[in-house]
């Protein structure tokens, strides 16, 4: 993967084409600036890699397990399988790469934009997503448990079929997202806006939606039996029908016309550049 111009990092130079195991003897990098190629299973747990770049790296199954990845471009990069247990993401840019089945437990990714990011089947229990930028990302399948999206863009996000079970979405941005087939289990939907959102068949049991503006937004098959902050202006517009479960003394009612729904994807980003040398890291102290 990397090649490396450090000696005093304990990096060496190799070709492009190589993939190998990233080795740091001294303790401490102060700054990694560029990252790319391949670098499967590579362990950069505790490592300081703030403001790195990453350019359609291949990382797959690897460890930055409390990793400072603060300000990091991770574009375009691979990072399925691999572990940011507890790792510091803020303001990290991740437009358009893969974290299929990563781990993001107790992570930290505040302010960061993961625009057509694909997180599904991810482990994202209590990351801290507010204020992140989303739209587009999928996130089918992931389990966002105890997740904070407090006041995240997420326009056009797949959230179908996960956990989310005391996720926070307060003041969230979230029109357009289909939100088909999950557990919203005492979820904060608390002023947030999920206007032609698709809730069908998702359960929302002690979801809290006080305030959430909820326009076209299609409930047909979703179970809101036990939600809170529920109201029948709320209800009214949005889209239900007969097997729409509502709180007692509320009544869903079908829309006139088909919901049409139209998401603009994030442009996808350039891919890199080709090499023009075989050194394809550079470390400053």
């Amino acid at each position: 993967m990397i090649a490396a111009v450090a000696a005093s990092a304990g990096l060496t130079a190799l070709p492009a084409a190589a993939e190998v195991r990233l080795s740091i003897q001294d303790r401490e990098v102060a700054r990694l600036v560029s990252l790319g190629g391949s670098c499967n299973r590579c362990e950069l747990s505790g490592r300081n890699l703030s403001g790195a770049t990453f350019t359609g790296a291949t990382f797959m199954s690897a460890t930055l397990v409390g990793a400072n990845l603060r300000g990091a471009e991770m574009t375009g990069s691979n990072f399925s399988s691999s572990d940011f247990t507890r790792t510091d993401l803020r303001g990290a840019e991740m437009t358009g790469s893969n974290f299929t089945s990563a781990v993001f437990v107790d992570a930290v990714l505040t302010g960061a934009e993961t625009n057509g990011a694909v997180f599904s089947r991810a482990n994202m229990t209590r990351a801290n997503l507010s204020s992140a930028e989303l739209s587009g990302a999928n996130m089918n399948g992931a389990n966002v448990s105890g997740a904070d999206f407090s006041s995240a863009e997420m326009f056009g996000v797949t959230l179908a079929n996960v956990n989310a079970q005391r996720a926070t979405f307060r003041n969230a941005e979230m029109a357009a997202s289909n939100m088909g087939g999950g557990d919203f289990g005492g979820a904060d939907f608390r002023n947030s806006t999920l206007d032609g959102a698709r809730l069908s068949r998702s359960s929302f049991s002690r979801a809290n939606f006080s305030g959430a503006s909820m326009r076209r937004t299609d409930i047909r098959g979703a179970d809101l039996s036990n939600a809170q902050g529920l109201t029948q202006s709320q209800v009214s517009e949005a889209c239900a029908d007969d097997t729409t479960r509502l709180p007692r003394g509320l009544t869903g009612q079908a829309c006139r016309s088909r919901i049409t729904v139209r998401v603009q994807p994030p442009r996808a980003p350039s891919p890199p550049a080709p090499p023009v040398q075989r050194q394809l890291a550079r470390i400053q102290d």
